[in-house]
């Protein structure tokens, strides 16, 4: 007797789902698929049409700074809680969930490395990190930065990538602009080169402070940079903005910024600056 036809089992939908989940990745600038393996020998910038992507601050270490060893400063500096903050759940709790899932302890870092053997003190936001906003932490190890490059006579390179002050400390947050710029004006007395490298978004205090200062202010291709949204902008002066407004290419065309480096050419774009500059010093 014919055995009867069994049905094969029905994947449902989070098993279609997961099937080679982590293993692609779609780019959000042509939409072609590629392997994360084949992104991450790149950079993360995509080899059909050149978007380039956001990278973790483990990458960008990987990318600029030699064998990827950055000494660490001030990582006992920690941000709490002075103002007690919620808005349907707590400050703390955010803190500690951006902890857990980026591995950092605060969305800058900040310490000595050497890029080209060229040794720097060097400074990363962290946009992973409640979106590399600035609170009063972040603000102190900027300024520790600019301080202690200062001292040591290092020149300092400085990631931005930030959607500004962090709401959840209020004036504490503001009055860092004030602070870190500071220690930037110290800094000058040093006569060390200062470039900034600003990366997809620089925006808001973050932009308003210290990310236009550079003696040379570096961006990558695309990159948003700005201080206040374009929708803001749009509905305060009741006007449509132009193409590619507050773009990495609309801010040269414009005497914003300095100069644009892909990726693939940023590493050897900061160490011929400061060769020229005067960051060679060991």
């Amino acid at each position: 007797m014919a055995l009867p036809e069994r049905t094969p089992p029905q994947s449902t939908s989070s098993e279609k789902r997961s099937v080679g989940q982590g293993l692609f990745r779609k780019c959000t600038g042509c939409g072609v698929v590629n392997t994360v393996e084949d992104l991450s020998s790149r950079f993360y910038v995509c080899p059909s049409c050149g978007y380039h992507h956001p990278m973790s601050s483990a990458d960008w270490r990987r990318l600029l700074l030699d064998g990827a060893q950055l000494d660490r400063w001030d990582e006992h500096l920690l941000p709490c809680d002075p103002l007690e903050f919620e808005d349907g759940k707590r400050y703390v709790d955010r803190i500690a969930r951006a902890q857990a899932t980026t591995g950092a302890t605060e969305a800058v870092e900040i310490g000595r490395a050497r890029l080209a053997d060229i040794p720097i003190a060097y400074g990363a936001y962290n946009f992973a990190f409640m979106g590399g906003s600035m609170g009063s932490v972040v603000g102190e190890r900027v300024t520790r930065l600019f301080e202690r490059a200062t001292s040591e006579r290092l020149p300092v390179v400085l990631l931005h990538a930030s959607g500004g002050a962090r709401m959840q400390e209020g004036i504490l947050s503001l009055m860092q602009m004030a602070k870190t710029m500071s220690a930037l004006g110290r800094f000058r007395s040093a006569h060390m080169p200062y470039i900034s490298v600003l990366l997809q978004p620089t925006t808001g205090g973050v932009a308003a402070s210290t990310a236009f200062l550079g003696d040379i202010n570096l961006a990558e291709p695309n990159a948003t940079i700005g201080f206040a949204g374009a929708r803001v902008i749009e509905s305060t002066i009741n006007a449509k903005l132009p193409p590619g407004f507050q773009r990495s290419e609309f801010l040269i065309e414009h005497g914003m910024v300095d100069t644009i480096a892909p990726r693939a050419e940023m590493k050897e774009r900061l160490r011929s600056l400061l060769s020229h500059l005067g960051g060679e010093g060991k």
